[in-house]
């Protein structure tokens, strides 16, 4: 059973920055999709980003672009989200999350981390 442990969650000040993590266990598959998802209090949880391990491909939501940026240390099975410019919208839970496949959406994901819990707040 895949296992994904996020970390580095907290609070931090309006045009801050944050760098989340998610360690990727027991992944049987050479290639998936990998990124992150959050869920602010009150609304659907969102598509953030997430990285292809075969392409490198990335993918970032509209509202993310420039500001956000995924990456992926194959080495160490990890996947990280480096947020920047960071506004009070982007108070979230964000959950690590894994898509056997190429496609990327709430509907495609196959295993979801427990999520780690982001404020934005002055």
């Amino acid at each position: 059973q895949v296992q994904l442990v996020e970390s580095g969650g907290g609070v931090v000040q309006p045009g801050g920055s944050l760098r989340l993590s998610c360690v990727a266990s027991r992944v049987t598959l050479d290639y998936y999709r990998i990124g992150w998802f959050r869920q602010a209090p009150g609304k659907e949880r969102e598509g953030v980003a997430s990285i292809s391990t075969s392409s490198g491909r990335t993918i970032c939501g509209e509202s993310v672009k420039g500001r956000f940026t995924v990456s992926r240390d194959a080495a160490k099975n990890t996947v990280h989200l480096q947020m920047n410019s960071l506004k009070a919208e982007a108070t979230a839970v964000y959950y690590c999350a894994l898509s056997c496949g190429t496609s990327w959406g709430e509907g495609y994901i196959d295993y979801w981390g427990e999520g780690t819990p982001v404020t934005v707040s002055s």
